[in-house]
């Protein structure tokens, strides 16, 4: 047994665990950064990455569907699968390997292996021991899947849907969150019928209200079709199909189901509790500053209660390692941090919904706008139809703002400054929105939360 001595000792190389190695190395920290598959976790191999190049090819091809539409000659002769996968591929290959030279750049020594974490704080891959001064555990998730329902076949996760060399012609999506409906949108797009089955009253139904009804009468023109307030049953299949059975007795049948009903934290058998952490339905207990309770043990990313979101494991990773490198980086709350669903027209949010903001300071105390997107030149030029909405508090500060239309994640870090920054529409209101841009759409709605709409009643 050979034990290997860092400043830091990072178990899990996906976004949260290796920005916390980029920046505590850029800090003049010694880091080991052990990974078990690839760095970059499943963003850059199996999540975000490559579902947004599949996002992309959709985009492509309603392109070509449409084109008709502004007086270009095209024709749709299909999709090649394999093309798109090759295509696919090639920007992970691209983003890895960029990744890979940036991690060596920094003088970060990579372990490829399972980690296991010792109740003495180390970490043991195989008969190596590596120890740290501080140890982060960056394990990452998994896709889930429901009681009784078992992952084979034509019943897929969101990876196996990714390695699908076929386009199918019928397809059910169990879960119509972020992966579900983002899985859908690419699948109508390349021409398949495509069911949704949500068990809540509404897709995508962390979102504000307005966003969840707009996506599903888009997804409806589409031909996207959905059943939403029932829960799911069981599920059978053969060699050519699956078939759903909700709960009211209503079935579905499909050549393939997508299992999307959310991520579980990646931290069974991998020693953390007889380290002393503290585990909550497999999710890793930190205080605000992603502490675990053991001395110089720290957690980020998808193992930690919250958003599973890439930018929040990025977010806390450098956290985390301005930490330990006798930094004050200020905590950042889960509602500034901006969410993008990339769906056709994609979803936006950052602050808090409108019903929490009643909620929480009363219905007489809170005010909100819609602008709809069909006032805005640009969003008509591109053809998304749409709303950009902004929560407010009467004659006070910016709580939350939702976007919902093609491109739209584009524009939310303007509404994230506005929630972070406790902004009053009357400070953003006087602000150049330059024309004819979508970011029009977000300046209509404070202007008439400032009292002084121009292209709206």
């Amino acid at each position: 047994m050979t034990t290997h001595t860092f400043d830091l000792v990072i178990l899990g190389g996906g976004s949260g665990g290796y920005a916390a190695a980029l920046r505590a190395a850029e800090l003049g920290k010694s880091v080991a950064l052990i990974e078990k598959d690839k760095v970059g976790g499943t963003c850059l191999h199996r999540g975000c990455i490559p579902t947004k190049a599949l996002l992309h090819a959709a985009e492509v091809a309603d392109h070509v569907h449409d084109a008709a539409s502004v007086g270009v000659g095209a024709t749709f002769d299909g999709v090649d699968a394999a093309g798109v996968r090759t295509y696919r591929e090639n920007i992970v290959a691209k983003k890895y390997k960029g990744l890979e030279g940036l991690i060596k750049a920094r003088g970060i020594t990579t372990v490829s292996g399972t980690g296991r974490l010792n109740a003495d704080r180390t970490v043991s891959v195989g008969d190596d021991v590596y120890s740290g001064t501080d140890v982060v555990l960056a394990t990452g998730s998994y896709s889930r899947s429901l009681p009784g329902l078992d992952i084979g076949g034509r019943i897929l996760t969101s990876e196996q849907a990714l390695a699908l060399d076929v386009v199918p012609e019928r397809v059910l999506v169990l879960g119509g969150g972020v992966i579900g409906v983002e899985f859908a949108s690419v699948w109508r797009s390349f021409g398949a019928e495509v069911t949704i089955i949500e068990a809540l009253p509404h897709l995508v139904p962390n979102e504000d209200i307005a966003l969840s009804k707009g996506l599903e009468r888009a997804f409806r023109r589409r031909g996207i079709q959905y059943s939403l307030g029932t829960r799911f049953q069981t599920a059978t299949q053969d060699d050519q199909s699956v078939t759903v059975t909700l709960e009211d007795g209503k079935t579905f049948t499909g050549d393939y189901l997508l299992v999307a009903v959310g991520r579980g934290p990646a931290t069974a058998d991998l020693g953390f509790e007889e380290a002393g952490v503290t585990l909550d339905r497999g999710f890793v207990i930190v205080d605000e500053e992603l502490r675990t309770g053991v001395p110089n043990l720290w957690a980020v990313g998808d193992i930690v209660p919250g958003l599973q979101l890439a930018h929040r494991g990025f977010l806390q990773g450098i956290a985390v390692a301005e930490r330990i490198a006798g930094l004050s980086p200020a905590p950042i709350p889960e509602s500034q941090i901006p969410k993008i669903t990339y769906c056709n027209p994609e979803v936006a949010s950052v602050g808090v919904t409108e019903q929490a903001a009643v909620d929480e300071h009363g219905a007489d105390a809170v005010v909100s706008y819609e602008y709809n997107l069909a006032g805005n030149g640009k969003s008509e030029i591109i053809g998304t139809a749409g709303l950009a909405k902004v929560v407010r508090l009467k004659d006070g500060p910016v709580l939350g703002v939702h976007l919902l239309g093609d491109r739209v994640g584009e524009l939310i870090t303007e509404g994230q400054l506005a929630v972070a920054w406790e902004a009053h529409p009357e400070d953003i209101a006087p602000l150049i929105h330059a024309h004819p841009t979508q970011s029009e759409a977000l300046g209509e709605a404070f202007l008439a939360l400032a009292g002084k709409p121009l292209h709206a009643l």
